[in-house]
């Protein structure tokens, strides 16, 4: 049952992420020390040092032969049925866009399990609950941030190569126009002179293979697969070098939010429709299909109960970060992150509650 205690202890985890985020924005708003060219470089500092290795870090940690695999199973089948209603939405929809449904997927899925996550579900559940919600970040780093970084990539590698053959050297400068869509990027890839879809997917692939977040998390898991079957530990002089930077990785994260707050002209940058529409998408839908992919593998008890909570915890920070790169709505993943921390607390306590009563 949760006590005062443990709200608590939630509390203070999260207290130093607003700390973190209200002197980036007083860094920018109230005291002048970056310019925009300057916030800009401190967002890819974040992006492609501190983040690659606070995933490595706690990824090479799991222990990946304890994965409750209906689990997996579970927030796959999930996520996977959030992928078939967007995708229906965006190709069948008049309203539909490729574009927000990518967004939407971030809003729906990637969670902070790691600040909120563990110390709130350890109130609730105990180690079980824990360990869950490890094996939950573990996955969303494996497979949907990378799928996600695959499709930003794609997306601005399509805007910069369509807005070059077009404009000429200008091209560049058109890459974060909010109103380019994916539609119309493919329909010009596939004319104005474009390269052939292959060689597309060779500048891709490319540019993931110098990006260390594109490999940071299998090798961290490969690390943890090789360190737990024959038992061995990182030597201390690696970990060091890790640890040093990564430590930094969520703290440099919120800092970089807070800057990006103090550019806009609003603290609620996205405006208060999109806001809700975030909030919606990050409470109700995330948990409803994860309740779904639950029971159709066959969940029960606390495990259902987990399962159904973690999908509720507050918007993943590295989903802005990446917004933030490819410049897809960063305005929209930067008022999830921060409002969806303040309401997550009562939210995830509700669900608490409802649940324990449904048993």
């Amino acid at each position: 049952m949760i006590g005062w205690d443990d709200v608590y202890k939630v509390v203070v985890a999260m207290v130093p992420l607003y700390v973190a985020l209200i002197l980036g924005y007083g860094s920018v708003k109230w005291w002048k020390i970056f310019t925009p060219e300057q916030c800009g470089a401190i967002n890819r500092f974040v992006c492609f040092f501190t983040l690659p290795l606070f995933t490595f870090e706690f990824t090479a940690n799991v222990d990946p032969f304890k994965w409750n695999l209906l689990f997996i199973a579970a927030d796959a089948i999930s996520k996977l049925i959030i992928v078939a209603v967007l995708a229906f939405w965006a190709r069948c929809s008049s309203k539909g866009s490729y574009r927000w449904s990518i967004t939407s997927f971030s809003l729906c899925t990637l969670t902070n399990s790691l600040v909120v996550g563990v110390p709130l579900m350890k109130a609730m559940y105990g180690q079980m609950a824990v360990d869950l919600v490890v094996q939950s970040s573990v996955i969303q780093a494996i497979i949907w941030l990378t799928i996600l970084l695959f499709v930003l990539e794609f997306r601005r590698t399509g805007l910069d190569i369509s807005s070059t053959t077009s404009n000429g050297d200008s091209g560049v400068q058109s890459l974060d126009q909010p109103g380019k869509d994916l539609e119309g990027d493919i329909e010009v890839m596939a004319s104005s002179s474009s390269p052939s879809f292959w060689s597309l997917m060779k500048v891709v692939w490319y540019k993931l293979a110098m990006n260390p977040n594109s490999y940071a998390v299998f090798i961290g898991i490969a690390w943890a697969f090789v360190a737990n079957s024959w038992h061995f530990q990182m030597p201390s002089i690696m970990e060091g070098s890790i640890l040093i930077m990564s430590k930094a990785g969520t703290g440099t994260a919120m800092f970089s939010m807070g800057i990006f707050m103090a550019l806009q002209e609003n603290v609620v940058a996205c405006g208060t429709s999109l806001t809700i529409f975030g909030m919606v998408l990050r409470f109700i839908a995330g948990p409803t299909a994860m309740a779904i992919g639950s029971i159709a593998v066959g969940l029960r008890g606390d495990v259902l109960r987990v399962a159904i909570i973690q999908a509720a915890l507050p918007q993943s920070i590295t989903s802005f970060i990446f917004a933030k790169e490819y410049g897809l709505h960063a305005e929209v993943l930067s008022t999830a992150v921060i409002f969806g921390m303040i309401v997550s607390l009562p939210v995830l306590i509700a669900y608490y509650a409802i649940l324990e009563f449904v048993h």
